[in-house]
């Protein structure tokens, strides 16, 4: 059984939301989109073979593949194999209801999807897995998001294996129980690897599932030869049966009839046995997934069992993905009692397993994969949603529980330590969320990516970004002005002035306001791969009333060579400073398409734009992008970011003026920091505020938190959604401080949820702070 998060809204195979921001717009292959086959067609197998695909095949296998275009007999789930959470229909010879076989097959119809990710991602070299192809059938290109999401998925799963058999190997015999197999090329792997000389592999799953996959073997030269075709057809509820590798077809929660099925096929309960679920155990009914881990600790001695499934269901993220499931009739019915790593560790302990270890898929990265495995992964191809990995790693785990076994498995060791929070953030209090009542609907704010600028008192420029505009997703070519009147932020028309298309589609841009009728547009991007896209003016009319600019014009700044730099990179800040009574641009870190962190900064002198050098000392921070920036006292203040090795940082940085230059130092903040970046920050008397961001440090989400410069204290805070009817993103948003209000206001902000779909924050929200201001 398969995973369904890849399968998308069946609108996604044209729909952007579904994909990244650069593989929507220019590869319509990133589209990840499920769902069933057309009628005739076997999941998981091509629907059409071309001459070389009937060259390998031969006859023989023509024929077995043309078998698979109909159900084979006996594949539809009968009356003793009621889907997982269904109750068995009474009376005798009574098939299922309708609705619980349309249940099974959802479940099913994940498989083949997966499959096809995974052989995207091994073709991208981030596995080597020559077997995917051949179960897969199909190819289609995914997008770069997907692929890192099946590399960490299956490098845990082959981490715990691998594992196992190597702590087994003197032993005489094993053996390997999958549970919900799919279409998994798992035993082809681990026989042509030499890995298997002493264990069997046993794979369940539904009846049609098992019986396509046994087909599609025996049709395959290069699969049957691997496993040792028996010449005949399964017996009853095996359908393939080779000397180390047996083919099941049962449900799994009908668990005497697994039993029984296990026993018939020679399972052992007296030898080490290492039990597989891969987003399995989630589809079933909580008794009958909890009894299923109870029996497997009873029935066998010497036992070990692997999961990986999903956590927290609650927080925003989560919400999205629970979505997507519901929606797919797929419901994750084990996050309800089991929301976390911690449940599901006691879980396992509860019922009657004596060791179990459990990492999100964040720290198993981390703290798993050799650092140059790690670099070879980040390299792989363009990539720049971090968040969205991030997020989709928090929201994974793998667990590794055993029984009986000498000596001890502990695939979960990690080999570095890393700080971590072991429960949430400690909350000093609340700070209220309330959207802007007469902003909703109004296209243009459902974005993220971009930026936003108080260009005049109460009147605030959006530009940029990935977001909705004309009914379509897209690179935001539009303008948006927001305008507070009589207490209320309304939307305001922009007219552009841009000849040439000099503004094109950018994101993760910076926009710095240097008067009233002109800003300063500095970096961003289109795709990840592409260059910086330079620096541009923005000219306000000199004569605007006070709901902001009717139009806005766009022209390109011509660069001295020495600054050009300055401009070509993306994820970076731009901050006003001072410097001996000048006015100057500090323009910092950020990523570019050559490197993926950059460390460097740039005195821009305004207005001309010209290069300066300027002397700094003190200790150099940490190559960084995502991070915040902030002018304070005529110098800077840098915090957060996301450093070389993606690992998100905890550290505050002030740039000081000096009499002859500047200084870097150190804020030292109590208790630490908890390490973040894609926040947006702001200061007020004296006092860092730094608002939303992604961390993975600590299992809560980032709300506001205030650090007292004076002091270091520093004090989190939750924010308050219980009257917003949607989940609040705040990561890739932009937010803009008004002092006089201590009110502050989210524009934007979500991303692409992996394969879940892309959330977008559909109304500006507004934070009032004077509570937690006064009282800090």
């Amino acid at each position: 059984m398969s995973d369904p998060r890849d399968v998308r809204d069946p609108r996604a195979a044209s729909d952007p939301r579904a994909m990244s921001d650069h593989w929507a717009l220019s590869d319509s292959r990133a589209s990840d989109a499920g769902g069933p086959l057309p009628r005739g067609t076997a999941r998981g197998v091509s629907a059409r073979l071309d001459s070389e695909e009937k060259r390998r095949l031969g006859r023989r296998g023509i024929r077995r593949w043309r078998a698979l275009s109909s159900p084979p007999l006996g594949a539809l789930p009968g009356p003793r194999h009621p889907s997982p959470g269904s109750r068995p229909v009474s009376g005798r010879g009574v098939g299922r209801s309708s609705s619980a076989v349309s249940l099974s097959r959802q479940v099913q119809d994940t498989g083949g999807s997966s499959a096809l990710s995974k052989c995207s991602a091994a073709a991208r070299g981030y596995f080597q897995d020559r077997f995917l192809r051949l179960l897969a059938g199909r190819r289609r290109r995914r997008a770069p998001l997907i692929h890192r999401g099946y590399y960490i998925r299956a490098r845990a799963v082959d981490h715990c294996v691998q594992d196992f058999l190597l702590k087994t190997q003197s032993l005489s015999r094993t053996q390997i129980l999958s549970l919900g197999a799919g279409f998994d090329s798992l035993y082809f792997r681990l026989k042509d690897m030499g890995l298997l000389h002493h264990t069997v592999v046993y794979e369940v799953d539904f009846p049609n599932v098992a019986c396509q996959k046994a087909t599609l073997i025996k049709g395959m030269k290069e699969l049957s030869a691997l496993v040792g075709d028996t010449g005949g057809e399964g017996l009853g509820a095996i359908t393939f049966s080779g000397e180390d590798y047996k083919l099941l077809g049962v449900d799994l929660s009908e668990l005497s009839e697994l039993q029984r099925t296990l026993e018939e096929a020679g399972l052992n309960n007296e030898i080490p046995t290492l039990f597989i679920a891969e987003v399995v155990l989630t589809y079933m009914e909580n008794t009958r997934s909890d009894a299923l881990i109870q029996w497997a600790a009873e029935h066998f001695a010497q036992a070990c069992f692997l999961v990986y499934e999903q956590v927290r269901p609650e927080d925003p993220f989560g919400h999205v993905m629970q979505q997507h499931f519901r929606q797919l009739n797929t419901a994750l019915r084990s996050l309800a009692q089991y929301p976390d790593c911690e449940a599901q560790q006691r879980r396992f302990l509860e019922k009657g397993w004596t060791e179990c270890s459990v990492m999100d898929m964040n720290e198993f990265f981390t703290c798993c994969i050799p650092e140059d495995e790690q670099q070879r992964v980040q390299t792989l191809e363009p990539f720049d949603e971090y968040e969205e990995w991030h997020l989709k790693c928090s929201h994974y785990f793998v667990l590794a529980a055993s029984k009986g076994m000498e000596p001890s498995w502990t695939p979960l060791l990690p080999s570095v330590t890393v700080p971590r929070h072991a429960g949430p953030v400690g909350m000093a209090g609340s700070v209220p969320a309330a959207e802007c009542a007469r902003l909703s609907g109004i296209p243009g704010l459902r974005r993220y990516g971009h930026h936003s600028v108080l260009i005049k008192p109460n009147v605030i420029l959006t530009t940029g970004g990935f977001g909705e505009e004309h009914g379509q997703h897209c690179r935001m070519r539009n303008f948006h002005v927001l305008s507070k009147r009589a207490g209320y932020w309304e939307a305001v028309c922009v007219t552009q002035n841009i000849p040439d298309k000099r503004w094109g589609e950018r994101l993760y841009h910076t926009v710095s306001c240097l008067s009233d009728t002109l800003a300063l547009v500095v970096g961003g991007r289109t795709s990840p791969s592409s260059a910086g896209l330079g620096m541009l003016w923005l000219k306000f009319p000199e004569t605007c009333n006070a709901s902001g600019p009717d139009d806005v014009a766009v022209e390109l700044v011509s660069l001295q060579p020495a600054a050009e730099a300055a401009a070509l990179r993306w994820r970076h800040s731009t901050t006003e400073m001072t410097f001996k009574g000048e006015q100057y641009l500090f323009v910092y870190g950020g990523r570019s398409a050559l490197e993926p962190v950059l460390g460097d900064w740039y005195f821009l002198h305004t207005p001309e734009l010209s290069c300066t050098v300027i002397a700094v000392e003190g200790p150099v921070p940490e190559s960084r992008h995502s991070h915040s920036a902030c002018s304070w006292e005529g110098g800077v203040l840098i915090a957060g970011g996301l450093g070389a090795a993606e690992q998100p940082l905890g550290s505050v940085f002030l740039l000081r003026e000096l009499e002859h230059g500047f200084q870097w130092q150190t804020i030292e903040t109590h208790p630490p920091l908890v390490p973040r970046y894609s926040h947006t920050a702001h200061v007020h008397e004296g006092k860092l505020l730094l608002i939303g961001g992604v961390w993975f440090h600590a299992s809560s989400v980032p709300g506001v938190t205030v650090i007292d410069l004076m002091t270091g204290l520093c004090l989190d805070y939750v924010i308050s959604v219980e009257h917003l009817e949607w989940p609040l993103m705040l990561h890739n948003h932009s937010s803009v401080f008004l002092p006089n209000e201590k009110e502050l206001l989210v524009i934007g902000g979500g991303g692409n949820c992996f394969s879940f779909g892309t959330h977008l924050n559909p109304v500006p929200v507004s934070l009032s702070l004077s509570s937690i201001l006064i009282s800090h």
